[in-house]
């Protein structure tokens, strides 16, 4: 490891030699200044990784010191050493942005331990996470080969976002090539419990199964529902539960989370099938019984999500809960966001304001279209980050922000999820045939049965059938649907993009989290 050079500012500097040899023991380059004036002349011409300021010193004081300091290395950690144990000289020099607080007389071990918290804490916590998932490995793929239930999947799922974002502190390529070909395997062994079991969970006489797109608002919402206390469900579209844990650190500074849960998307995972679920508390081929001219299949023209306020308040009615006050907000720009932002006091009036926020899907899409999104969403890591930056400068994040205080409610949730898709599989279909790379409905498709979920009549799972004999197939893993003309342009370009409408961890286990103002 390189030698990390510290500067150490201190008026009484002879008296501290001990000190500074115990330091250079251990293996420390340390230079000493007895004045602020000297030590920030030395900042600005050469490098240095710490600095130890002592707070009282004639002419320029530690404080005014560091300041200085600041302006010309904003990221240099400096640890204040004082005798001053005073409430507001600690509040000013923790404004001041300082790495650590020293009280003097210091012994050398402490200041030891601080500069190693400083210098050495990422790669500790990185030797220390690849340590721990190693030894959770054996637990992981234990659980896999165990034949997990629904409730067991979520649990795994969680535990692979858990490592996968732990692992964003390590830097060990190899461990993080460990972990990512596991998801695979769990992704490979999810697809294989989706087929066996969904059209159970959605058939017609359906009777187990988690709880789902259709009966999210019955299970996760109404039941917090709560004269006197406005309860807000939002839903961010296409939000997987890694981009939920992280902005979760964001929300947190103003609610407080109660329960962090999970439930199935419906298939396809698709805005269009899996929201109007959520809103009209029903399947799709319900749905379009109870509101044929409302039901859009995919080849229609015209808006697929024009109607979940309708569908939503049908299924109040349906619930007993018609008499409540309910707003219904759906932002798909940034204007409406900000008349979000200035609307946002009037909704406390309501029993249940629901907000419906389009963004995390602009973006997916978008990616395809704009190299510069591509740049900058090439990856799962880059995919939370761009997500974490976006919320925390949204207007949604401002609205929640100016109602913090006012003791409310929120449950947070999604539509579906999406994947970042590599393998091209070839389908051939008629010209009815949809678009979507991660699933197909049309008559007369033809495609590699082991590659994909198929289902000849839609009806078994919940779902439309939009012509005589039309039958829907679904992607698995980290696949995407080609068809042969233009096979290779479309596979380069939509290659390591995020998608959703198929059968993946990432698509189908999604976040419902609820919170209340702290």
């Amino acid at each position: 490891m390189p030698i990390a050079k510290i500067i150490w500012v201190d008026d009484e500097i002879e008296s501290l030699q001990s000190q500074k040899m115990f330091l250079e023991n251990k293996g420390y380059e340390v230079q000493t200044f007895t004045n602020g004036f000297d030590a920030i002349d030395y900042v600005k011409d050469n490098p240095v990784d710490v600095v130890l300021i002592d707070e009282s010193m004639p002419g320029i004081t530690g404080l005014e010191t560091l300041a200085k300091i600041k302006e010309l290395k904003q990221s240099l950690p400096i640890v204040l050493i004082t005798k001053n144990e005073t409430e507001n000289l600690m509040d000013d020099a923790i404004g001041s942005q300082i790495s650590d607080y020293l009280i003097k007389p210091v012994n050398p071990n402490q200041v030891w331990l601080s500069l190693k918290k400083i210098l050495d804490n990422r790669r500790l916590v990185a030797e220390k996470t690849t340590t721990a998932y190693q030894q959770q490995f054996r637990h992981l793929f234990t659980a896999l080969n165990s034949n997990p239930d629904h409730n067991e999947w979520m649990d795994i799922y969680k535990k692979l976002v858990y490592w996968e974002l732990e692992m964003e502190k390590s830097d060990s390529p190899e461990m993080q090539e460990i972990l990512q070909s596991q998801k695979s395997e769990a992704n490979t062994e999810f697809f294989k419990f989706v087929s066996r079991n969904y059209a159970s969970w959605v058939g017609p006489k359906s009777t187990n199964g988690p709880v789902m797109s259709h009966s999210l608002m019955k299970f996760k919402v109404l039941p917090h529902l709560e004269k006197g206390t406005p309860l807000f469900f939002i839903l961010i579209d296409n939000l997987r539960f890694d981009q939920w844990k992280a902005i979760q650190p964001i929300f947190s500074e103003s609610f407080r989370i109660l329960e962090e849960e999970s439930f199935y998307s419906i298939l396809p995972t698709a805005t269009q099938y899996c929201r109007n679920a959520i809103f009209a508390g029903m399947m799709p081929v319900e749905i379009e019984k109870n509101f044929p001219l409302q039901w859009k299949n995919d080849e229609e023209e015209g808006g697929k999500n024009l109607h979940e306020e309708e569908f939503f308040r049908t299924q109040l009615k349906k619930a007993g809960k018609g008499d409540l006050r309910v707003s219904y907000t759906k932002v798909v720009n940034n204007h409406a966001g900000l008349e979000l932002v200035n609307n946002i006091h009037n909704l406390l009036n309501n029993d249940l304001n629901v907000i419906v926020y389009n963004f995390v899907d602009m973006l997916s899409h978008a990616r395809t279209e704009m190299e510069v999104l591509k740049e900058l969403a090439g990856d799962e890591m880059s995919y939370r980050s761009i997500t974490t930056s976006w919320f925390e400068h949204s207007p949604l994040h401002q609205a929640l922000k100016k109602i913090a205080d006012k003791g409310i409610k929120i449950v947070l949730a999604t539509d579906h999820g999406s994947v970042r898709v590599k393998t091209p599989y070839k389908v051939v279909g008629d010209k009815q045939t949809t678009t979507n790379l991660r699933y197909k409905h049309g008559r007369n498709l033809n495609y590699e049965p082991k590659e994909v979920l198929a289902y000849r009549e839609p009806r078994d799972i919940g779902l439309p059938s939009p012509t005589i004999n039309s039958s829907f197939i679904f992607a698995k893993e980290d696949s995407f649907l080609c068809y042969p003309n233009n096979y290779n342009y479309y596979v380069n370009y939509y290659k390591n993009t995020f998608q959703h409408g198929g059968v993946s961890l990432e698509e189908m286990i999604v976040p419902v989290i609820k919170m209340e103002s702290k």
